[in-house]
Protein backbone atom coordinates (compact mmCIF):
# COMPACT_ATOMS: atom_id res chain seq x y z
CA UNK A 1 0.00 0.00 0.00
CA UNK A 2 1.57 3.04 -0.93
CA UNK A 3 0.83 6.02 1.91
CA UNK A 4 1.28 9.62 1.85
CA UNK A 5 2.03 11.63 5.07
CA UNK A 6 0.98 14.97 4.59
CA UNK A 7 1.47 17.64 8.06
CA UNK A 8 -1.10 20.57 7.47
CA UNK A 9 0.44 23.56 8.94
CA UNK A 10 -1.87 26.68 9.35
CA UNK A 11 0.08 30.04 10.35
CA UNK A 12 -2.87 31.40 12.20
CA UNK A 13 -3.75 30.36 15.63
CA UNK A 14 -5.85 32.48 18.46
CA UNK A 15 -3.93 31.17 21.33
CA UNK A 16 -0.57 30.59 19.92
CA UNK A 17 -0.07 32.81 16.03
CA UNK A 18 2.90 31.15 13.87
CA UNK A 19 2.84 28.06 16.10
CA UNK A 20 4.55 25.92 13.12
CA UNK A 21 7.50 28.75 13.29
CA UNK A 22 8.27 28.34 16.87
CA UNK A 23 11.46 27.85 17.86
CA UNK A 24 12.79 24.54 19.97
CA UNK A 25 16.21 24.04 20.47
CA UNK A 26 17.32 26.11 17.52
CA UNK A 27 14.55 24.38 15.11
CA UNK A 28 11.44 25.54 13.44
CA UNK A 29 8.27 23.24 15.68
CA UNK A 30 7.58 21.79 12.16
CA UNK A 31 10.83 20.66 11.15
CA UNK A 32 10.95 18.48 14.61
CA UNK A 33 7.49 16.68 13.33
CA UNK A 34 8.85 16.44 9.28
CA UNK A 35 11.80 14.67 10.86
CA UNK A 36 10.44 12.67 12.81
CA UNK A 37 7.39 11.75 10.17
CA UNK A 38 10.44 10.81 7.69
CA UNK A 39 11.66 8.44 10.06
CA UNK A 40 8.08 6.50 9.10
CA UNK A 41 9.22 3.55 7.01
CA UNK A 42 5.64 2.54 6.21
CA UNK A 43 5.01 6.52 4.46
CA UNK A 44 6.24 6.43 0.73
CA UNK A 45 6.32 10.76 1.13
CA UNK A 46 5.78 13.14 3.44
CA UNK A 47 4.87 16.76 2.44
CA UNK A 48 4.30 19.74 4.94
CA UNK A 49 1.10 21.45 3.54
CA UNK A 50 0.96 24.90 4.73
CA UNK A 51 -1.11 28.07 3.80
CA UNK A 52 1.65 30.54 4.04
CA UNK A 53 4.54 31.31 2.63
CA UNK A 54 6.88 32.48 5.86
CA UNK A 55 5.81 28.76 6.43
CA UNK A 56 6.45 27.60 2.77
CA UNK A 57 10.03 29.70 2.47
CA UNK A 58 11.44 28.54 5.84
CA UNK A 59 10.74 24.61 4.87
CA UNK A 60 12.12 25.30 1.36
CA UNK A 61 15.46 26.52 2.73
CA UNK A 62 15.57 23.55 5.30
CA UNK A 63 15.40 21.46 2.28
CA UNK A 64 12.02 19.99 3.27
CA UNK A 65 9.29 18.85 1.08
CA UNK A 66 6.29 21.67 1.31
CA UNK A 67 3.55 22.63 -0.87
CA UNK A 68 1.62 25.80 -0.45
CA UNK A 69 -2.33 24.97 -0.39
CA UNK A 70 -5.45 27.57 0.67
CA UNK A 71 -6.07 29.80 3.35
CA UNK A 72 -10.07 28.86 3.27
CA UNK A 73 -9.86 25.63 4.57
CA UNK A 74 -11.50 24.66 7.55
CA UNK A 75 -9.43 21.52 9.11
CA UNK A 76 -6.65 19.59 8.74
CA UNK A 77 -8.51 17.06 6.35
CA UNK A 78 -9.31 19.09 4.02
CA UNK A 79 -5.87 20.83 3.47
CA UNK A 80 -4.47 17.11 3.44
CA UNK A 81 -7.09 16.54 0.41
CA UNK A 82 -6.08 19.79 -1.48
CA UNK A 83 -1.98 18.30 -0.74
CA UNK A 84 -3.02 14.74 -2.37
CA UNK A 85 -4.74 16.73 -5.30
CA UNK A 86 -1.31 18.17 -5.82
CA UNK A 87 0.64 15.23 -6.39
CA UNK A 88 1.94 13.41 -9.86
CA UNK A 89 2.30 10.22 -8.18
CA UNK A 90 -1.05 8.22 -7.19
CA UNK A 91 -1.13 7.15 -3.54
CA UNK A 92 -3.84 4.18 -2.21
CA UNK A 93 -3.84 6.29 1.31
CA UNK A 94 -3.26 9.51 3.38
CA UNK A 95 -2.05 9.78 7.06
CA UNK A 96 -2.86 13.13 8.38
CA UNK A 97 0.16 14.10 11.52
CA UNK A 98 -0.21 16.85 13.09
CA UNK A 99 1.91 19.61 13.09
CA UNK A 100 2.15 20.53 16.30
CA UNK A 101 3.28 17.06 17.90
CA UNK A 102 7.26 17.72 17.55
CA UNK A 103 7.91 14.15 19.25
CA UNK A 104 5.40 11.97 17.20
CA UNK A 105 6.77 8.74 17.28
CA UNK A 106 7.09 6.94 13.49
CA UNK A 107 5.59 3.70 14.98
CA UNK A 108 2.32 5.25 15.76
CA UNK A 109 2.37 6.33 12.08
CA UNK A 110 2.67 2.84 11.12
CA UNK A 111 0.37 1.97 13.55
CA UNK A 112 -2.07 4.18 11.29
CA UNK A 113 -1.17 2.68 8.27
CA UNK A 114 -1.21 -0.89 9.61
CA UNK A 115 -5.03 -0.08 9.71
CA UNK A 116 -5.38 1.10 6.48
CA UNK A 117 -3.26 -2.08 4.63
CA UNK A 118 -6.00 -4.26 6.88
CA UNK A 119 -8.91 -2.94 4.97
CA UNK A 120 -9.69 0.00 7.28
CA UNK A 121 -11.34 3.06 5.39
CA UNK A 122 -10.67 6.07 8.41
CA UNK A 123 -8.12 4.84 11.16
CA UNK A 124 -7.03 6.93 14.26
CA UNK A 125 -5.39 6.07 17.42
CA UNK A 126 -6.38 6.36 21.12
CA UNK A 127 -4.55 5.56 24.27
CA UNK A 128 -6.04 4.65 27.90
CA UNK A 129 -6.73 7.41 30.30
CA UNK A 130 -4.76 7.43 33.52
CA UNK A 131 -4.96 11.00 35.07
CA UNK A 132 -8.15 12.39 36.41
CA UNK A 133 -7.90 15.34 35.73
CA UNK A 134 -7.75 14.62 32.03
CA UNK A 135 -11.72 13.40 32.42
CA UNK A 136 -13.13 17.41 32.45
CA UNK A 137 -10.47 18.64 30.34
CA UNK A 138 -12.54 19.66 26.58
CA UNK A 139 -9.30 20.11 25.02
CA UNK A 140 -8.74 16.34 25.92
CA UNK A 141 -10.72 14.17 23.63
CA UNK A 142 -12.38 11.43 24.79
CA UNK A 143 -13.34 8.14 22.37
CA UNK A 144 -15.74 5.50 22.75
CA UNK A 145 -14.69 2.15 20.91
CA UNK A 146 -16.84 -0.97 19.98
CA UNK A 147 -15.58 -4.59 21.20
CA UNK A 148 -14.72 -4.78 17.16
CA UNK A 149 -11.93 -1.86 17.30
CA UNK A 150 -14.34 0.32 15.34
CA UNK A 151 -15.16 3.75 17.01
CA UNK A 152 -18.51 4.66 18.31
CA UNK A 153 -18.71 7.98 19.10
CA UNK A 154 -15.95 10.93 20.30
CA UNK A 155 -16.76 13.49 22.67
CA UNK A 156 -14.98 16.43 24.60
CA UNK A 157 -16.75 15.39 27.45
CA UNK A 158 -16.17 12.45 30.32
CA UNK A 159 -17.79 9.64 28.32
CA UNK A 160 -18.72 6.88 29.50
CA UNK A 161 -20.81 8.05 32.35
CA UNK A 162 -20.41 6.00 35.33
CA UNK A 163 -23.82 5.51 37.12
CA UNK A 164 -23.54 6.40 40.91
CA UNK A 165 -19.95 6.35 41.00
CA UNK A 166 -18.36 9.55 42.02
CA UNK A 167 -16.42 11.32 39.22
CA UNK A 168 -13.16 10.83 40.68
CA UNK A 169 -13.55 7.54 41.37
CA UNK A 170 -14.44 6.61 37.66
CA UNK A 171 -10.97 5.44 36.41
CA UNK A 172 -11.40 2.55 38.88
CA UNK A 173 -14.43 1.08 37.58
CA UNK A 174 -14.09 2.13 33.80
CA UNK A 175 -11.64 2.41 31.03
CA UNK A 176 -11.62 6.28 29.23
CA UNK A 177 -9.63 6.90 26.14
CA UNK A 178 -8.40 9.78 25.00
CA UNK A 179 -8.39 10.28 21.30
CA UNK A 180 -4.54 10.77 19.68
CA UNK A 181 -5.41 13.39 16.75
CA UNK A 182 -3.85 11.38 14.06
CA UNK A 183 -5.74 10.09 10.89
CA UNK A 184 -5.67 7.58 8.28
CA UNK A 185 -7.59 7.70 4.90
CA UNK A 186 -7.77 5.77 2.11
CA UNK A 187 -7.24 7.95 -0.87
CA UNK A 188 -11.38 7.52 -1.95
CA UNK A 189 -12.61 8.00 1.13
CA UNK A 190 -10.54 11.41 2.16
CA UNK A 191 -12.60 12.31 -1.28
CA UNK A 192 -15.99 11.54 -0.54
CA UNK A 193 -15.58 13.11 3.67
CA UNK A 194 -14.13 16.41 2.11
CA UNK A 195 -17.55 16.67 -0.31
CA UNK A 196 -19.64 16.07 2.75
CA UNK A 197 -21.45 19.05 4.62
CA UNK A 198 -20.68 19.93 8.43
CA UNK A 199 -23.08 17.90 10.54
CA UNK A 200 -25.12 18.74 13.68
CA UNK A 201 -22.55 16.47 16.20
CA UNK A 202 -19.51 18.25 14.80
CA UNK A 203 -20.88 21.40 15.40
CA UNK A 204 -22.04 21.01 18.78
CA UNK A 205 -18.57 19.35 20.00
CA UNK A 206 -16.34 20.92 17.17
CA UNK A 207 -14.90 17.51 16.57
CA UNK A 208 -14.65 17.11 12.28
CA UNK A 209 -14.88 12.96 12.73
CA UNK A 210 -18.22 13.59 14.31
CA UNK A 211 -19.20 14.35 10.58
CA UNK A 212 -18.01 11.11 9.27
CA UNK A 213 -19.64 9.25 11.78
CA UNK A 214 -22.82 10.73 11.13
CA UNK A 215 -22.69 9.73 7.62
CA UNK A 216 -22.27 6.30 8.29
CA UNK A 217 -18.62 5.90 7.75
CA UNK A 218 -16.97 3.38 10.38
CA UNK A 219 -13.40 4.47 11.84
CA UNK A 220 -10.97 1.79 12.84
CA UNK A 221 -9.27 2.41 16.73
CA UNK A 222 -5.52 0.87 17.31
CA UNK A 223 -4.55 1.62 21.22
CA UNK A 224 -0.80 2.94 21.68
CA UNK A 225 0.79 2.87 24.88
CA UNK A 226 2.71 5.60 24.03
CA UNK A 227 2.36 9.18 24.89
CA UNK A 228 2.32 12.45 22.79
CA UNK A 229 3.29 15.83 23.49
CA UNK A 230 1.27 18.25 21.90
CA UNK A 231 2.21 22.02 21.63
CA UNK A 232 -1.16 24.40 22.08
CA UNK A 233 0.10 26.98 23.74
CA UNK A 234 3.86 29.31 24.16
CA UNK A 235 3.72 27.10 27.75
CA UNK A 236 3.33 23.99 26.17
CA UNK A 237 6.37 25.14 24.27
CA UNK A 238 8.14 25.31 27.14
CA UNK A 239 7.28 21.85 28.11
CA UNK A 240 8.51 20.71 25.04
CA UNK A 241 11.75 22.86 25.46
CA UNK A 242 12.10 21.03 29.10
CA UNK A 243 11.20 18.02 28.08
CA UNK A 244 14.55 18.07 25.55
CA UNK A 245 16.53 19.02 28.28
CA UNK A 246 15.62 15.93 30.21
CA UNK A 247 16.11 13.27 27.13
CA UNK A 248 19.11 14.70 25.64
Amino acid sequence: MKVLGVIPARYASTRFPAKPLADLAGKAMIEWVYGQAKKCTGLARVVVATDHEKIFDHLQNAGADVCMTGQHHLSGTDRCFEALQQQHEKYDGVVNIQGDEPFIDPAQINLVIELLASGAALATLVKKIEKHEHLNNPNVVKAVVAANGYALYFSRSPVPHVRMKEMGEWLRYQVFFKHIGMYGYRAEVLAEITALAPSPLETSESLEQLRWLENGYRIKVAETQLETLGIDTPEDLEAARMHLVKNT
